[in-house]
C-alpha cells in the first residue's frame, strides 16, 4: 500500500482558500497509480474549500491542511485553533450567511471525524473516494 501525504499551513489572508484549492490540485495531480477520477478530484477540492473556509471563518483565522492518498480514498484534514466542532445548522436561504458546507461535506465523504488537538483546537477529517461508483 502506497500512501502519499502533503501538508500546507497558511495564515489567514484573502487568497488562503484559493491557495488551499491549488495545493489540493497539485497534490492530486502528483498522485501515482491509482490516479483519481476527475469527478472525485473535483469533490476533494470542494471539500478542501469548505473545510478551509470553515476554519478561517469559525476556527480562529489560521489552519493547517493535510492531504493523504490511500489506495481507494483521499483523506482531507484541516486543523484550526477552535475547540468547537462544526455544527449542522439550517442553511440560510435569505441572508446568505451559510449553513450548507458541513451538510455537503458529510454527504460527499465516506466518513467525517472531528478530533480535539492537544493544543486545544481540533482537526476535521473527511475521507473521500478516489473512484466513482459504477
Amino acid at each position: 500500500m502506497t500512501t502519499m501525504s502533503a501538508e500546507r499551513t497558511v495564515l489567514r489572508r484573502l487568497a488562503a482558500v484559493a491557495e488551499a484549492r491549488q495545493a489540493a490540485r497539485s497534490f492530486l495531480g502528483a498522485l501515482g497509480q491509482p490516479t483519481i477520477d476527475p469527478e472525485c478530484a473535483d469533490t476533494v477540492i470542494l471539500v478542501v474549500s469548505e473545510l478551509v473556509t470553515n476554519a478561517l471563518r469559525h476556527g480562529g483565522g489560521a489552519y493547517a491542511l493535510r492531504l493523504a492518498a490511500h489506495p481507494d480514498t483521499v483523506e482531507v484534514s484541516v486543523e484550526d485553533s477552535s475547540p468547537h466542532p462544526p455544527l449542522m445548522r439550517t442553511p440560510d436561504l435569505v441572508d446568505g450567511t451559510g449553513g450548507f458546507g458541513w451538510h455537503m461535506v458529510n454527504d460527499l465523504a465516506h466518513a467525517t471525524v472531528v478530533t480535539p488537538t492537544p493544543e486545544g483546537g481540533k482537526t476535521v477529517r473527511a475521507l473521500l473516494p478516489r473512484r466513482t461508483r459504477e
